[in-house]
């Protein structure tokens, strides 16, 4: 009797299982790989996968906090560019942050890279599961049905920055944002890396000539430049943006009675007040440029700087964000 109590039993133990027992363990993202660098922890599958050549990326690198104004921020931040990974999966159920946590960073001081910043819990700042959610995790990035509640929720989150540099001397930054296990979800660990590279060039036609500029001008009485190039959190003009100054120039030196705004966009990426300044002072290295450089009087030239507040597209995609990245000029 009593063995088949203890059948019954156990039969109705494995019936009331959670969906997460059922789960299947192979990846549920196509084309996805485990970067060379970093591997997944033991018996995790991946759900979400993206790689880029060439990206901006913002890497938290501080505590989140919340303005006066009651707008996010992080105390220190890292602007980046390069070849961008970024990867999600779910860890084991049994498998609490800590270890999965404890095991990244052993193999990244393993790899030769040292933790910039960590935190647990709290200590990472006010609401920042909805950072990772909303600028990462959204819009269709994770492949599985019901996955996205391991992240949102953010059981005992950890995170940790890291930064190194490769055999060949390049740089590389690590991000690694670890939850645990929640109601019916599996814990997940979500992976950004990012490889220091330089830009390829030649990818692009050359940038619109002094006629066509004067044209949107006239016809729209804005025009948008994306030959000038800036490095990742800084504003000095870069010396290949020559060719799209020097068209700049022309058209101004053909119509001398033209005054212009010069702005300077950014994507939404990073912190809004930041990008603010930023796009200002970017748009003041233009007017520098053209009037030490190619002699174009400066009461002519006005810079402003609109960070991310006029996109041309979507900063949803990698393309949207390249679009909105640009200076443009702009009639008085």
């Amino acid at each position: 009797m009593r063995i088949h109590r203890l059948a019954a039993l156990l039969l109705c133990i494995a019936t009331a299982l959670p969906a997460w027992a059922a789960m299947p363990a192979a990846d549920t993202v196509k084309g996805g790989k485990d970067h060379p660098l970093l591997s997944r922890f033991e018996g995790a599958r991946m759900i979400g996968y993206e790689a880029t050549e060439f990206e901006e990326v913002t890497l938290p690198a501080g505590k989140r906090y919340f303005t006066k104004e009651r707008k996010p921020a992080f105390e220190k931040t890292l602007q980046l560019s390069g070849r961008y990974t970024r990867i999600a999966y779910l860890n084991p159920r049994e498998r609490s942050s800590l270890e999965v946590m404890r095991n990244y960073q052993s193999a990244l001081e393993k790899a030769g890279l040292k933790i910039v910043f960590a935190c647990a819990k709290e200590a990472c700042g006010e609401r920042i599961n909805d950072y990772w959610h909303d600028k990462r995790l959204g819009n269709g990035y994770l492949k599985e049905v019901g996955a996205a509640g391991t992240f949102i929720h953010a059981s005992e989150q950890r995170y940790m920055a890291a930064a190194g540099t490769r055999p060949d001397g390049t740089a590389v930054n690590v991000a690694v944002w670890v939850t645990g296990p929640v109601l019916s979800y599996n814990g997940g660990a979500y992976v950004e890396i990012v490889e220091g590279k330089a830009m390829e060039n030649g990818k692009v036609a050359a940038n619109l000539n002094a006629a066509e500029m004067a044209k949107g001008i006239a016809d729209e009485g804005k025009v948008a430049i994306y030959g000038v190039y800036f490095d990742t959190g800084k504003a000095e003009v870069k010396p290949d943006s020559a060719p799209a100054l020097g068209e700049m120039a022309k058209m101004l030196q053909q119509d001398p009675k033209l005054k212009v705004y010069i702005v300077g966009h950014t994507d939404n990426q990073g912190d809004a007040n930041m990008n603010l300044a930023l796009s200002q002072k970017r748009a003041e290295a233009v007017v520098k440029a053209l009037a030490d450089g190619y002699k174009i009087e400066p009461r002519r030239l006005s810079a402003k700087g609109a960070a991310s507040y006029a996109p041309v597209a979507s900063n949803r995609s990698d393309a949207g964000r390249q679009k909105n990245r640009r200076v443009e000029l702009v009639e008085m």
